[in-house]
């Protein structure tokens, strides 16, 4: 069976935008669901790191037992940043990468703290805990954004949905009334 010429064109234009476009949006979606992933992880993880550094660990020992303990998309970039370290990179050039890899302004944050801690040799426990700290304190405020908009995000399908019903229910007897009304005028 063959095709009129103006459906194969539709079918090759469809497919052109699908192909040009998912791969996009496939790839967006994963990202994002990736640093969401990372986010959620990273105050528990600052947590243990916290404690690993005050159990006399070094950062890279406590980044190493991080690693190990868990399995999520954040110890498998603390791994990875050990393996780059374990292979000749500086410390502070594979955390940077590892920062960038994930694109997360809150892990960005905790890297430029660490090399900043290490550069001036502050307590490594004490930034860190400062991190987690300011982390879970974001997370609460992005929590607390969201329920603020989720009532505005709620008005468009509410009013789609119930308006038309209570619109029946109290249109309903009117229409009633008023088709009894008009019966003898209308033949009925």
């Amino acid at each position: 069976v063959s095709w009129p010429i103006g459906r194969i064109i539709l079918v090759v234009i469809i497919f052109t935008v699908l192909g040009f476009f998912f791969p996009q949006l496939w790839l967006g979606s994963r990202i994002s669901k990736r640093q969401n992933e990372v986010r959620k992880a990273l105050p528990d993880a600052l947590d243990l790191l916290t404690i690993c550094v005050e159990a006399g660990l070094g950062f890279e020992a406590a980044m190493s037992k991080v690693a190990d303990k868990w399995e999520n998309e954040l110890s498998i970039m603390f791994g990875r940043c050990i393996r780059e370290i374990q292979l000749g990179k500086t410390q502070r050039e594979a955390l940077r990468d590892m920062a960038d890899r994930i694109g997360l302004p809150e892990l960005t944050s905790f890297v430029a703290a660490v090399i900043q801690s290490q550069m001036l040799g502050v307590s490594m426990a004490k930034v860190l805990r400062i991190q987690s700290d300011q982390m879970r304190l974001k997370r609460r405020q992005r929590a607390e954004e969201e329920a603020h908009q989720a009532p505005v995000k709620m008005i468009i399908p509410m009013a789609l949905l119930t308006f038309p019903s209570i619109m029946i229910i109290l249109m309903a007897p009117a229409g009633f009334q008023i088709a009894g009304a008009f019966g003898p005028f209308l033949g009925n």
